[in-house]
């Protein structure tokens, strides 16, 4: 029985991404013009051709690490102070308006900033880090706040130790909202990484190639590397929910 529901719900997807397929290739029909739309076929033709260049592997590698570096930066700095804005009410009311103020930017505010302050390498990492940060920051302060306070003081009359009450009460409480952070960090983080790459150009980069493709009037090759992004981000995304899952069975 679960391995015909399991079949159906591959055949649905299946379905489902064939009929986008399908409204992609009427949409070139109707607008026949491969600068606007190109074909399907002309995409998986520039796709290939990207893959089988050894330079297409180095530019992955290099965004890969800009987006994990700056999501890196984001988790330390967003569970630390999440964790200490939490615990103290001083504290937030004094982080929480840069956050605030962050959210409310518009992103390319930042990145015109960031190509005064960094290298063109490093502005996608700073860039990373600042999106993700409010993002980890209000899901962990939101786990401590809804802790449950009993648990709290049932542990401090039994006197136990600081690392058991951390253990077995504050990681528990906290993990769902940063597992859920996290998540959504990973697909904003390359997003606004390969929006910095495309403005920053560094010599290897997504968005670097993202912005010649344009330049150049290759469509077929824009779709391509949006594809490879957005592949990227959902194997990304899938591979942190997948240990977020397994986390939770061991735990």
């Amino acid at each position: 029985m679960l391995f015909i529901m399991k079949n159906r719900m591959w055949l649905k997807k299946l379905g489902i991404g064939l009929l986008w397929l399908a409204i992609w290739h009427l949409t070139y029909k109707v607008v026949d013009r491969a600068l606007y739309v190109p074909s399907i076929l002309s995409v998986i033709e520039a796709l290939l051709d990207l893959v089988v260049d050894i330079r297409f592997w180095q530019i992955i590698a290099a965004s890969v690490y800009r987006v994990i570096a700056g999501l890196f930066l984001s988790l330390i700095f967003g569970v630390v102070m999440g964790v200490l804005c939490g615990l103290n009410e001083l504290l937030y009311d004094f982080i929480n308006p840069i956050v605030k103020a962050i959210k409310a930017t518009p992103v390319i505010s930042f990145i015109i900033i960031a190509l005064i302050w960094f290298k063109s390498t490093n502005v996608p990492i700073f860039i990373g880090f600042l999106m993700c940060f409010p993002i980890i920051w209000t899901n962990v302060v939101s786990g401590i706040r809804n802790m449950d306070i009993k648990l709290i003081e049932m542990a401090k009359v039994y006197k136990l130790k600081k690392t058991i009450i951390i253990k077995n009460i504050y990681l528990p409480s906290i993990k769902p909202f940063f597992t859920a952070g996290v998540i959504m960090a990973l697909g904003l983080g390359w997003k606004v990484s390969v929006a910095a790459e495309v403005l920053s150009h560094p010599q290897y980069a997504i968005g670097s190639n993202l912005h010649s493709a344009k330049a150049y009037l290759d469509t077929p090759l824009l779709f391509a590397w949006t594809i490879v992004v957005i592949l990227l981000s959902f194997v990304f995304e899938s591979f942190f929910a997948l240990w977020a899952k397994e986390s939770r069975k061991t735990s």
